[in-house]
């Protein structure tokens, strides 16, 4: 049995335009909202935990609506394709009303009304392909090999962020925004648009959908032991989980919940949160995050390869504890100094490989306590844990920031991180070390 690595990067293509959008919606919403719109931090963040409400229902329900799809094109081609049309078109009206509201042009057009209504179109079109396209991993990868599948999907998702980090930071350095009363981010949305439809022409002239999850459901019928659900009668899969898993089960999805409540409190206010307390602006915040994702990609070859010496589970446990340090470290060298520093970037870099051994091996321990029809589900499932923590924190830590101190999102990321390693603990189902047996194998055999 062997991953194709060349079919995987391909499907990877919708994660990777997916992952360059959410970096550029939590890096520049909360901007247009703070400074074009002049919303306070409670506010805005209120707005900006809007997409995570919405996808708490939205994910799963979307997820098992694919799952339960039978098009020509596949179960989750469908959604990917049309969501992804109808974001390009929305991404390039918002910044057209932004603009217009900022050069005190007047009409419901131009708006913040219309805005938000345009805003909230967009995150519900975002939400609508999101699990099919993340499901559509497991649907035509063998369960052993998902964690190696997942590293290069999220190889792929890094990718895309670092790709849009780049043309914002080269876009929108320091010295040409500052001062400025207001500043136009519609070549970033132009941008952002033309990417994501390059990345979902180019897949589906690649991915034969139907074609790949038959010959994956054919090689799971061979393999029976692989199905973790309780049987009927007939020896005949039920779907639901014995109660030791579902125990699991729980406590995966609350670790999952706490993380991306310190993550995402992060990649959220850190913008705003540099420009408040050491003056930099969206460049050197760009740079920060582009330095956290290159630190990502270059760790998920070695993390597959400690994944099979070591399993999912504990992969998992160094990736909460170094992202406990990382925060912890974040907060001393952003309180202490008025510029980013060299070892802040070193410290970036650090959070990209915590987050990169957390995010490779927590979707395969969901997925691989599901049987394959229900994949949908199940990652409607690992977002809407993931979602829910994020409708949470950008209120919660915008709340502390705005009342206590800004200094004080550090020390929040630090305090989640490291509760999630706690509940982690607790997690006794979903570690298949042989899925990870060989790494990532390096691209090795690419075809």
């Amino acid at each position: 049995m062997k991953l194709n690595n060349k079919n995987t990067v391909l499907i990877g293509l919708a994660f990777m335009s997916i992952t360059a959008f959410w970096q550029l919606y939590d890096n520049v919403i909360p901007l247009l909202l703070t400074n074009t719109f002049h919303l306070n931090e409670t506010l805005s963040g209120a707005i900006m935990a809007a997409d995570n409400i919405l996808a708490l229902f939205l994910l799963p329900f979307f997820g098992k609506l694919s799952d339960n799809t039978n098009t020509k094109i596949g179960k989750r081609m469908p959604y990917i394709i049309g969501g992804t049309a109808v974001a390009v078109v929305l991404l390039n009206l918002l910044p057209i009303v932004e603009n217009g509201y900022a050069a005190g042009k007047t009409g419901a057009l131009y708006s913040f009304g219309f805005f938000v209504v345009l805003l909230g179109l967009l995150l519900f079109t975002m939400s609508t392909y999101r699990s099919p396209a993340v499901a559509l991993m497991p649907d035509v990868t063998p369960k052993p090999l998902r964690s190696r599948a997942n590293a290069i999907i999220n190889l792929m998702g890094a990718g895309g962020g670092i790709i849009y980090l780049i043309f914002a930071s080269v876009m929108y350095p320091k010295s040409k925004i500052e001062g400025l009363d207001h500043v136009n981010y519609r070549p970033l949305f132009i941008f952002m648009a033309v990417f994501m439809a390059v990345c979902i022409i180019l897949m589906k002239l690649t991915v034969n959908e139907p074609k790949l999850a038959a010959e994956n459901e054919k090689i799971e019928k061979e393999h029976p032991e692989w199905d973790l659900t309780e049987e009927d009668e007939k020896g005949q899969s039920t779907g639901k989980l014995p109660k030791e898993v579902m125990r699991s089960m729980l406590f995966l999805l609350a670790s999952i919940f706490l993380w991306f409540i310190g993550y995402n409190a992060v990649t959220t206010w850190f913008t705003t949160y540099i420009s408040n307390i050491m003056g930099e602006g969206l460049g050197g915040a760009s740079t920060c995050f582009l330095i956290a994702n290159v630190g990502a990609i270059v760790s998920y070859i070695p993390i597959g390869h400690l994944a099979s010496k070591i399993g999912r589970k504990k992969s998992i446990y160094l990736g909460t504890l170094l992202l406990t340090l990382t925060f912890g470290l974040c907060f001393i060298l952003t309180t202490t100094s008025d510029h980013v520093t060299v070892l802040m970037y070193i410290t970036f870099a650090l959070v990209g490989l915590a987050w990169a051994a957390i995010n490779v091996n927590s979707l395969p321990m969901v997925v691989e306590m599901c049987r394959g029809a229900d994949c949908g589900k199940f990652t409607g499932y690992y977002y809407t844990a993931s979602m829910a923590g994020q409708v949470l924190t950008p209120i919660m830590a915008g709340f502390l920031m705005r009342n206590i101190s800004y200094k004080i999102l550090f020390i929040y990321a630090t305090i989640f991180a490291f509760v999630s390693f706690l509940t982690m603990t607790q997690v006794r189902h979903g570690d298949v070390k042989a899925a990870a047996a060989s790494g990532l194998d390096a691209f090795e055999d690419m075809e």
